[in-house]
């Protein structure tokens, strides 16, 4: 590739920092003294339901959002007060945002122009860009003669031209369709690692996140509930939020006692973290493969559901009143018909507990 390309070695990219941001609309604050800190060439994921400050978090980054107070640095550089232009961001967004009377070879040279690049200079990293994202091909179409996920290589395209020290990426695989929207996951992630570009992601999707992140950070009513790997949120959660909104999670009534729980008549340790302010009465939330199953006549619990997922077979068991989702290997699930008596037992190490109260999660029986 021409050296024309960023030719940035990984850790290469900005370090940014939030810093305890606050952002009001009315009484409503979609920001509410949120701070995080993202590593150069990391890729950092702002996951979270709607109207959790997400994508205000990514706005005020971006600069488009004025902030009530705080700070946004990027490589020990306040640029709270920086004119967006001048913030050397290149952002995508959900809905593409091409410009319908340019061809996608002068879509992506467009920054470039901004930036007084020679004609000859931006048609050659506009070309090379084109092909990076594998459309060398449709330089010179339109955006109405591209498909979805072509537009949106485009505007991936266009955003990197301008070798942006921080790329921001606003749910742009929401509006594709599921096999487009896998292809186009993976190849922004190739793009990323390869050019160790520092990248802020925000989406509701919990798959594209597991998949693509180097850490997620979650987010709900304007603060944080965790940042970590995505292997840690999805198996250590540090809070009920986070085991609900990340991944499946059955809730099962139990009673703390000396940091202990008894659940399926077995004695498990309570989680270390903010499980250990939770005494009394509590609930355990309990991924489908913290449970297993044993085929029993005698068993407490009969299965009210199967759903057939491929290399897994997810089961809702019933235990007296209590519905549980218990995840089995295909083959084995095979074999298993709806009213089948079963004993459950927990294999997790340790479980986190949560008030009652606190973050109810929908019906286990809910899709």
């Amino acid at each position: 590739m021409s050296s024309l390309l960023p030719k940035a070695s990984p850790g290469a990219g900005a370090a940014v920092s939030l810093e305890n941001l606050v952002r009001a609309f009315g009484s409503v604050r979609a920001l509410d003294g949120f701070s995080l800190k993202i590593e150069p060439g990391e890729f950092m994921a702002l996951l979270g339901p709607s109207g959790c400050g997400k994508t205000t978090a990514l706005r005020v980054l971006a600069g488009f959002e004025i902030l009530d107070s705080g700070r946004v640095v990027v490589d020990g550089v306040d640029l709270s007060d920086v004119n967006a232009r001048k913030r050397d961001m290149g952002m995508v967004f959900q809905s593409y945002s091409l410009f319908p009377n340019m061809n996608a070879l002068n879509n992506v040279a467009f920054g470039l122009r901004m930036r007084k690049q020679s004609h000859s200079v931006r048609q050659k990293k506009a070309r090379e860009l084109l092909e990076m994202v594998g459309l060398a091909d449709q330089a010179a179409k339109y955006p109405h003669q591209m498909s979805g996920g072509q537009q949106q290589r485009v505007a991936l395209a266009r955003a990197l031209a301008i070798e942006p020290r921080v790329l921001l990426l606003d749910e742009p695989l929401s509006a594709l369709d599921a096999m487009v929207r896998a292809e186009l996951r993976d190849q922004i992630r190739q793009l990323q690692q390869r050019l160790a570009i520092t990248t802020v992601f925000v989406t509701h999707d919990q798959e594209e996140v597991l998949s693509m992140a180097d850490r997620v950070c979650v987010m709900s009513r304007g603060h944080i509930e965790q940042v970590a790997t995505p292997a840690e949120i999805y198996a250590r959660p540090s809070t009920a939020f986070v085991a609900q909104f990340v991944g499946i999670s059955s809730r099962v009534p139990v009673q703390v006692s000396d940091q202990e729980v008894v659940i399926f008549d077995q004695r498990c340790p309570v989680r270390s973290g903010e499980s250990r302010s939770v005494t009394g009465a509590a609930d355990a939330l309990l991924r489908p493969e913290d449970i297993a199953i044993e085929v029993r006549a005698d068993g407490k619990g009969f299965v009210t559901r199967k759903s057939f997922l491929g290399a897994m077979t997810r089961l809702i068991v019933q235990v007296g009143d209590l519905s549980v989702r218990v995840d089995v290997r295909s083959d084995v699930g095979s074999d298993i018909e709806l009213g089948t008596r079963v004993e459950p037992s927990i294999v997790a190490r340790d479980v986190l507990v949560a008030s009652p109260k606190e973050v109810a999660i929908p019906d286990v029986d809910a899709p």
